[in-house]
C-alpha cells in the first residue's frame, strides 16, 4: 500500500463517524473564521449530530461488551 494513500481516512470502521464529526467541524471552524455564518451553522449542526450518534454507538457497544465479558 502506498504510503499516502489514504492517509485522512480512518483506519477502523468504529472510527468512521467521529472522524466525519471532526472533518464537520472542522468545516465549521473555517467558514467561522471566514464569516460564512449559514455555512458554520450547517457543519456545526452536522457535527453535533454526529458526534452525538457517535456517543450513542459507543455507550452501546460498551455496554454490550461488558454484558458479553459476564
Amino acid at each position: 500500500m502506498n504510503a499516502g494513500t489514504g492517509a485522512l481516512r480512518p483506519r477502523r470502521e468504529e472510527d468512521t463517524m467521529l472522524f466525519w464529526a471532526a472533518i464537520f467541524f472542522a468545516i465549521a471552524l473555517l467558514a467561522a473564521l471566514f464569516g460564512f455564518s449559514s455555512i458554520a451553522v450547517a457543519a456545526t449542526g452536522i457535527a453535533k449530530l454526529l458526534f452525538v450518534i457517535f456517543l450513542i454507538v459507543f455507550v452501546v457497544t460498551l455496554a454490550l461488551g461488558l454484558i458479553r465479558r459476564a
